[in-house]
């Protein structure tokens, strides 16, 4: 039961991720407005390249998190989880401290649940 727990946190996180990639790679200058509404809206067009290259390295975890779920080998899909999940809750630590808490919340606390969960 625990590890079906786990499986669909670690789903979760990856959608996420899928959907930040979407966000900042093709709808960053119509739903992005939307999302980042404390965003001048000028700003939009002119980062347009900068947020897509933020939301290649959310495809890049979400990738990793997708990969981990597939692999047949549990200490192996462990370790792939627990580095990708550790990836995407130093990146909620940062963008929590750094841009808004809001983004701990919703970036690095499931990490940070399914890592624990990994653990024990």
């Amino acid at each position: 039961m625990m590890d079906i727990l786990i499986k669909v946190l670690i789903a979760i996180v990856a959608l996420l991720h899928l959907y930040f990639l979407w966000l900042e790679m093709f709808a960053w200058t119509t739903a992005g407005r939307k999302v980042f509404r404390s965003l001048p809206p000028d700003l939009f067009e002119p980062t347009k390249t900068m947020a897509a290259n933020q939301g290649l390295y959310n495809g890049f975890l979400a990738a990793g998190l997708i990969w981990s779920l597939v692999i047949s080998n549990v200490q192996w899909s462990e370790n792939v989880s627990l580095f990708f999940l550790g990836c995407v809750l130093i990146a909620g630590i940062y963008g929590g401290i750094s841009v808004s808490k809001k983004i701990f919340f919703v970036q690095g606390l499931p990490a940070l649940i399914a890592i624990l969960l990994l653990l024990i």
